[in-house]
């Protein structure tokens, strides 16, 4: 997935809006997954080592976290989808769980709700979803340690 690449986008002017968020325990485990796969995911090894790290009782509650339930459409789209953003091992396109292996999960961590993800898929197709909502997010529920 080295060719692949990725970029986010906020729909505000602000050049703050563009660092992405993570929680330390989100970067704590996807980093250890990373170890012995890095190579094979440049793009999160680079959103990794470029985001504002957070406690999880201090993430905002509209930030896109692992686990957290998304409302998303396409740009100019009015049809919404709900996804979950998955680990690996808990990802299940049919059930709307998507990995944050895949480039539309690592195009999403850390974005907040009006943020446009966009990403080059590994067929050179590129692909974009505005963030409309973060529906659940662990952290803002209490559900600090899952």
């Amino acid at each position: 997935m080295s060719s692949s690449s990725l970029s986010s986008s906020s729909s505000s002017s602000s050049p703050a809006s563009a660092v992405r968020v993570l929680t330390e325990l989100d970067h704590v485990r996807i980093g250890k997954w990373l170890d012995t796969h890095a190579a094979q995911h440049e793009a999160l090894q680079n959103l990794l080592d470029n985001a504002d790290l957070v406690a999880s009782d201090a993430v905002a509650p509209d930030v896109v976290t692992m686990r957290s339930r998304v409302q998303v459409a396409e740009p100019g789209d009015g049809a919404v989808r709900e996804i979950t953003l998955a680990y690996p091992d808990e990802a299940d396109a049919a059930q709307g769980r998507i990995s944050v292996l895949s480039p539309a999960g690592t195009a999403l961590l850390g974005l907040r709700a009006g943020d446009v993800a966009r990403w080059t898929a590994p067929d050179g197709r590129v692909s974009a979803l505005q963030v409309r909502a973060v529906a659940f997010q662990p952290e803002a529920s209490g559900d600090l340690l899952r």
